[in-house]
């Protein structure tokens, strides 16, 4: 009983975790499932056909919406991540009329429910005389709005938390404002930023219900996912799911070895 009370909460942290990796095991395992059945979900027999064959004739517009959630998902990332950089430095570093203002408005669109956004914006291109353009570029608009807040509040924190002695000594060392940003300031909220990316791109592939209502006659891949539920989710879909899982391994384990090679470098 003692040695349950001292590693009790690390017992929990673990059962936690496992609960959370099961849903995550389940989809590896049935990206190789060969099911005899679309419409019953379980584990039949093993092949690699899912993905051999990941655009064949069974997964007729699959591929077409993952290449249009990519496509949006990084257009999305790269100019959401611009502009809440900006803002987030605005935020931080200089004092201006409605700052505390603007701090709590950064919080609404990660506050408000998607369907209260979805349709909001909706409304708001309807009222623009887009009702019958929406597509790309309405689904574009809308996640570059919900994406902005995460930005702002994950390069903020970056920013909160530095020190600005490294900046000073720059600026002793007759560093121009120019150099000092690019070789001390960019460098290091560079991880946040970074980060910041990586939440929007995943924020933006995932959502369906805002990508829903403004999508038009576009299908992003979530919502070509919930169109064949109703008739049996083809296992390439699990395919999909699992190159995303290694891509965000990947990503992790090569900034996490990185981190560490400047820990090693700075120590010598």
């Amino acid at each position: 009983m003692r040695w349950l009370r001292e590693h009790l909460v690390l017992i929990l942290g673990m059962l936690v975790l496992l609960y959370t990796f099961v849903p995550i095991a389940v989809v590896v395992l049935m990206s190789f499932n060969d099911p005899a059945t679309r419409n019953v979900y379980r584990f039949d027999g093993f092949t690699l056909d899912n993905w051999i064959n990941m655009c064949g004739p069974e997964t007729e517009g699959m591929c077409e919406s993952l290449w249009l959630s990519v496509r949006i998902g990084l257009l999305a990332t790269v100019v959401a991540t611009a502009i809440g950089t900006l803002a987030a430095f605005a935020l931080v570093r200089w004092d201006f009329p409605g700052r505390s203002s603007s701090n709590l408005l950064i919080f609404l669109p990660m506050a408000a429910p998607e369907i209260v956004l979805g349709s909001s914006l909706l409304a708001l291109f309807v009222q623009a005389g887009f009702a019958g353009q929406l597509g790309f570029w309405t689904i574009f608009i809308a996640h570059v709005m919900f994406c902005l807040s995460f930005v702002v509040v994950t390069v903020r924190a970056r920013l909160a938390g530095m020190n600005d002695t490294l900046e000073q000594a720059a600026q002793d060392l007759y560093a121009t404002p120019a150099q000092t940003f690019w070789r001390v300031t960019f460098p290091l909220v560079l991880p946040g930023i970074f980060g910041a990316a990586l939440l929007s791109f995943a924020l933006s592939f995932d959502d369906f219900i805002i990508t829903n209502l403004n999508s038009g006659s576009e299908t992003t891949f979530p919502m070509y996912v919930w169109g064949q539920a109703r008739v049996g989710v083809p296992m390439q879909v699990n395919v999909v799911g699992t190159l995303m899982l290694v891509v965000a391994l990947v990503v992790v384990v090569v900034g996490e070895a990185n981190n560490r090679r400047r820990a090693a470098a700075l120590t010598k």
